[in-house]
């Protein structure tokens, strides 16, 4: 496997033990590439031109392992649904650290690798479905230009999962900066052992965030760029009408990378209160609530750093606090700054907010598409709706042409600021479990196709308009974790 030029180089393998398992990924019977990342593999300067399929399949199932690799099964916790359990990579392996010519550093991680001590009553095994669902929605994420894990592979492994059904077995290779999450501190800070804490500190801080290395209180830095980070990828998040779906604190990374694609989906019709997954009948997780529940995440990780603040508890619950308490604000105006690029706002103006929450407000009264209004509002081509004839509607775009007019803008300025942050294309729902259901049957062709098109969520493509089209089915969708 030396011809791929892995490079692998484990620093997370040389924490203490507490930190993971070490485990290999248990064989599968007939392993059979499904999927393969190519663009990816070149960005890690990984070659697989003289690797077959054959091998491939041995290599991603995890049937074979590379040379200077450790495959190990990392340890942490979470608040699932708001209530604490002690979790742990219960049916995935991490079987490296690769570094690429520049020197950057990917975890390599195989989703559905099979059983773990943290595997808890699971199978630790995947299915098809989910596998190549969190595959297309990384892999559209990237091209929306929102931080993300990527997928660089699928293998069927030739053997059948119980869910509600007999379902084919599967397994991802999943590509992150690194998987360490809000949970990951939570595990070491409930085993009361701050020597170990610290350990952790200092290496995220190594890892992901250099630049703070010599600050006087490197806790309180982390929490504040953690936080930053959090807020710009939720902001995006909201951007395109994304909802993950389930938000706990083991799914939120410190890296600020979007991470566990379970039951995620893009909001088509406009409606705040949107929930897809099958789990969430409380709407905790609801498309309105990301935010909230970003500071609420956020403030569980600052729990975790209290005793690495000040030895004196009530001092570092007050500093910490303070830092979180500035959330609702920095969110506030990086939404507004958002909304405002939406709709090619530039400078500020008193009146934006109100110009921004009347058009949402308009979109959820009338049921209009999120994506589509904003395309529609850039005079892209998209299926008639009569709901943009509306008069509320018109009197709205009187007002947002004359906002328009002010701090020098030009039609060539706006157009071109809207058309940098809203995609003419997103997974849509449908199209998505179309492209799910042919590759079920090993017909690959739609998914293959849906993938190019979201690759270029940007750029006015040919054939794009059905991909555009929400379907009406879509009110009464549902999506499923796949545990």
């Amino acid at each position: 496997m030396n011809k791929i030029n892995w490079n692998f180089n484990n620093t997370y393998y040389n924490l203490p033990s507490a930190f993971r398992e070490n485990v290999k990924p248990t064989p599968v019977k007939k392993p059979k590439l499904v999927l393969f990342n190519k663009d990816l593999s070149s960005d890690l300067n990984l070659d697989f031109s003289k690797v077959s399929d054959k091998e491939l399949s041995e290599l991603f199932s995890g049937n074979s392992l590379p040379e200077g690799s450790n495959s190990i099964a990392q340890a942490y916790a979470g608040h699932q649904f708001g209530h604490f359990t002690m979790l742990g990579d219960g049916r995935a392996v991490l079987i490296g650290e690769h570094l690429s010519k520049d020197n950057k550093r990917y975890d390599i991680q195989f989703k559905g690798s099979g059983k773990t001590a943290f595997s808890r009553n699971g199978d630790g095994r995947a299915a098809l479905g989910p596998m190549l669902r969190e595959y297309i929605i990384s892999e559209a994420m990237n091209g929306l230009k929102i931080p993300t894990t990527r997928s660089l592979a699928v293998v069927k492994t030739g053997e059948n999962v119980i869910r509600e059904s007999y379902l084919p077995g599967a397994i991802l290779t999943r590509i992150a900066s690194s998987h360490i999450r809000v949970g990951t501190f939570q595990y070491i800070a409930a085993r009361q052992k701050n020597n170990e804490l610290e350990i952790l500190l200092n290496y995220v801080i190594d890892r992901h965030y250099p630049d703070i290395k010599n600050s006087k209180n490197k806790a309180t830095e982390l929490l504040t760029i953690v936080m930053k980070k959090q807020i710009n990828l939720v902001v995006n998040w909201m951007r395109v009408g994304f909802i993950h779906g389930v938000m706990n604190t083991d799914n939120m990374s410190i890296s600020g990378e979007t991470i566990d694609y379970g039951p995620c989906a893009f909001m088509d019709e406009y409606d705040p209160k949107t929930v897809f997954s099958s789990i969430d009948q409380t709407g905790r997780y609801a498309y309105c609530n990301q935010p909230i529940i970003t500071k609420w995440n956020l403030s569980r990780f600052a729990e975790c750093l209290i005793p690495l603040i000040d030895e004196n508890q009530d001092k570092a619950i007050k500093i910490a606090t303070k830092i979180v308490d500035t959330f609702e604000k920095v969110y506030e105006d990086k939404w507004l700054d958002m909304m405002r690029d939406k709709l090619g706002l530039i400078g500020v103006d008193d009146k934006d907010k109100l110009l921004i929450l009347d058009l949402l407000t308009w979109m959820h009264q009338k049921k209009a598409d999120y994506t589509n209004t904003f395309c529609h509002l850039m005079n892209i081509k998209i299926k008639k709706d009569k709901s943009y004839e509306d008069q509320d509607f018109q009197n709205w775009k009187k007002r947002w042409n004359e906002r328009l007019k002010i701090n020098s803008n030009s039609p060539e300025k706006y157009f071109k600021l809207m058309k940098t942050v809203n995609p003419l294309v997103i997974p849509r729902n449908h199209k998505v479990e179309e492209a799910l259901k042919a590759a079920e049957k090993m017909d690959l062709k739609p998914l293959t196709h849906l993938l190019k098109i979201l690759k270029e969520p940007y750029t006015e493509q040919n054939d794009i308009f059905d991909y555009q089209t929400p379907s009406l089915l879509d009110r009464k969708y549902q999506t499923f974790c796949g545990t």
